[in-house]
């Protein structure tokens, strides 16, 4: 039998085959990890289980519930004490004098008289109650016991058996020990249960009012989304505002603090909320904290608008549902309702939504326009819709300048009877030519009869601030920019805002970013509707809308750029403001490219017809019989006055100083004459293309011979 032998031991002989082995040396880690020790790792554990969302989670529901409790039995206890003594009196009392309503502290005054009085009537009955009470409960014996014992004689009489005279008065007694008996078999779980159910009511209580820290109540109230406004939370946000005098006069209220709030409505899409302040407290020190009482509210700033309404240290709270600002508003009415027109005099630009969700309605009746805002905002869109309203009425004129130049007031042609697009300040020298023959105009007007009624004229300029920026002088040396009383755009703007209104001339104007530079006090205060986009600070704000609706809580410069496109601060006697403010918010209907070229179509069919004039080249030779028949456009006639007018705007260098006799000779040169109709003399459209075609037709015989 052949044994397997196991050498335990190392062979330290090489074997035969060494030089054929290949030997593969391990070498130790150097620099071995260390061992954690075991608190270290214990100690990281236990803060993975305490920082887990499960327990966290767990740990706050049962701080709250226990909060709950605790804060539900001090409110029943207070309830009870104020039930019981005149503290709910005298707060009400400390909350009138906080205010300074001292006519309301003389009637709160009066009732915790009244209620101590009544007091001690009760207080001194009850020193007379033990011997009434002893009477009463001896009388009431006497008189059961001989009404028991009366009905027992009946039963005898009835039954011939005199035991059942005492048979009603045993059957109250064994009632009695019944009652008692179960007394003494429910009273040891009453012992037990009565606390539970004490504490299940005080934690109902508590509940119910949220009585607990703020990190400690579910997320979805922790974050308060969509969470009702209600006076509770009013009151504390304003008592957290971190206005001491505010603070302080709040807690001598105590849960009266309530009584600083007007009754709260619904305003649209938001609630609306007017607050008394304390007299240490003014309204500016609430306006300067809109961000921290927003966030108070579980709103975002933007959401939170603060008014001045007209009752002395009071502010109105008005305070959006959560994210409803955020969502968009409808189309325009000029986009839904194809067959709208405009009344420049008695109608109403639908121009958006305020912020409760009603229509705005803006009124352009004899008003100076003037538009500001921070670049892409929407300042252009937000001008163009008032003029895609207006030019649906056919009676009103307009004469655009856009200093711009993207084709943003490209569906204007054929509408407005001038229409210069570009950015250089060629077409700026054009621009302030424009206003020029608009107080040209103007003047005329003014010397017409007393009782002449005249058609709107509108003079638009977009992007104004490259007009006040213009560097360039004319042959005079007199700028064309500026703010200064030599600066041509400047002065026609200030004597348009000075007159033009009361002949129905008037001038819109859209800016970027208003300065003292590119947007001149004279110019800005000239006119009558001022509204503004997003802004960047304050400064901007009082001069884009004047101080007195900044002061009246108009902020424009907290707009949020991007994101409140198309959201305006509007001051102007020609919207509805609520009473009481200066301004109002206005989120402007938004018409695309198409939709604006959709409803220039419709202005065009209400029109006769209107030739356009654009920007030409300066300084070039000019044919005047073609200029001539485009200055007429599609109209039958025209009154020489109009038709020199027209000749002015389109070229002031050639034929800014011609007069009738010049036109005259211009078309007798050509084998025509103006005509008079009507007491006027006008120029015949067809008489002057009969020239043209006249000269044509010679000009190709010419050619031909």
């Amino acid at each position: 039998m052949t044994e397997n032998v196991i050498n335990l031991h190392k062979d330290t002989d090489p074997p035969a085959d060494a030089g054929n082995v290949t030997t593969l040396t391990v070498v130790p880690d150097p620099d071995p990890a260390p061992l954690v020790p075991l608190w270290v790792r214990s100690g990281r554990a236990i803060r993975r289980i305490v920082t887990d969302e499960r327990t966290t989670t767990a740990g706050r529901a049962i701080v709250r519930h226990s909060i709950y409790t605790l804060n539900g039995g001090r409110i029943v206890a207070r309830r009870t004490w104020d039930g019981r003594t005149g503290a709910r009196y005298e707060r009400m009392l400390r909350a009138a004098e906080a205010q300074g309503n001292y006519e309301v502290a003389e009637e709160w005054e009066e009732r915790l008289q009244r209620f101590r009085e009544a007091r001690h009537r009760r207080r001194m009955d009850l020193l007379h109650s033990p011997e009434q009470v002893a009477k009463g409960a001896v009388v009431g014996a006497g008189m059961s016991i001989g009404v028991l014992v009366a009905l027992g004689i009946v039963m005898a009489l009835n039954t011939k058996d005199v035991k059942d005279v005492i048979t009603p008065l045993s059957a109250t007694i064994d009632f009695i020990g019944a009652l008692i008996h179960i007394v003494q078999v429910v009273w040891p779980y009453a012992v037990v249960l009565g606390p539970l159910f004490a504490l299940l009511g005080m934690w109902a209580v508590g509940s119910k009012q949220q009585a607990a820290p703020q990190w400690a109540l579910p997320a979805n109230v922790r974050s308060g989304e969509g969470e009702p406004i209600t006076p509770s939370i009013v009151v504390q946000a304003l008592r957290h505002l971190g206005i001491p005098a505010l603070r302080n006069a709040i807690k001598e209220m105590g849960d009266a603090g309530a009584s600083m709030l007007s009754p709260i409505v619904i305003a649209g899409r938001g609630v609306e909320v007017d607050v008394a302040l304390p007299l240490e407290v003014s309204t500016i020190e609430v306006q300067n904290r809109r961000r921290k009482l927003a966030e108070n509210l579980n709103r975002h700033e933007h959401e939170v608008f603060i008014t001045i309404p007209p009752a002395a240290r009071t502010v109105r709270l008005w305070i959006a549902d959560s994210g409803a600002l955020d969502e968009p508003i409808g189309p325009s009415p000029l986009v839904t309702d194809d067959t709208m027109v405009a009344d420049y005099a008695k109608g109403r630009a639908p121009w958006g939504q305020d912020l409760r969700g009603d229509a705005a309605l803006l009124s352009l009746f004899q008003r100076m326009l003037l538009v500001t805002g921070m670049s892409n905002q929407g300042k252009t869109a937000a001008l163009r819709a008032l003029a895609l309203w207006l030019v649906l009425d056919r009676r009103v004129e307009f004469r655009i300048a856009d200093l711009k130049g993207a084709g943003d007031w490209a569906m204007f042609d054929g509408l407005a009877t001038v229409l210069i697009q570009g950015p250089t300040d060629e077409h700026v020298i054009e621009a302030t030519e424009m206003l020029e023959s608009g107080v040209e105009e103007m003047n005329r007007r003014l010397q017409a009869a007393p009782g002449t009624e005249f058609t709107p004229l509108i003079l638009l300029v977009d992007e104004a601030q490259v007009a006040f920026m213009c560097p360039i002088k004319d042959a005079d040396n007199q700028p064309y920019g500026g703010s200064k009383a030599n600066s041509r755009y400047f002065m026609a703007c200030r004597r348009i805002h000075n007159q033009g209104r009361a002949v129905n001339v008037l001038l819109w104007q859209g800016t970027q970013d208003p300065t003292d530079q590119n947007l001149p006090k004279m110019v800005r205060e000239g006119a009558h509707t001022r509204a503004s986009l997003a802004l960047g600070t304050e400064s901007q704000s009082r001069m884009a809308l004047g101080d007195k609706a900044v002061n009246g809580g108009a902020a424009p410069h907290l707009l949020r750029p991007g994101l409140d496109k198309g959201t305006l601060v509007v001051a102007s006697d020609g919207i509805d403001i609520p009473k009481g403010q200066a301004s109002i918010t206005v989120r402007t209907h938004y018409i695309d490219n198409d939709a604006a070229y959709a409803i220039a179509d419709r202005a065009r069919a209400l029109r006769d017809g209107v030739t356009t004039l654009h920007v030409i080249e300066r300084g070039e030779d000019r044919d005047a019989l073609a200029d001539i028949a485009a200055a007429i456009g599609d109209a039958p006639r025209l009154p020489t006055t109009d038709v020199l007018k027209r000749l002015a705007m389109l070229c002031e260098d050639v034929y800014g100083g011609w007069t009738n006799g010049d036109l005259k000779s211009a078309l007798e040169a050509e084998g025509e004459e103006p005509k008079k109709s009507h007491g006027r003399m006008v120029v015949h459209r067809d008489h002057v293309l009969r020239a043209l075609a006249h000269r044509n037709a010679d000009g190709s015989a010419s050619a031909s011979e």
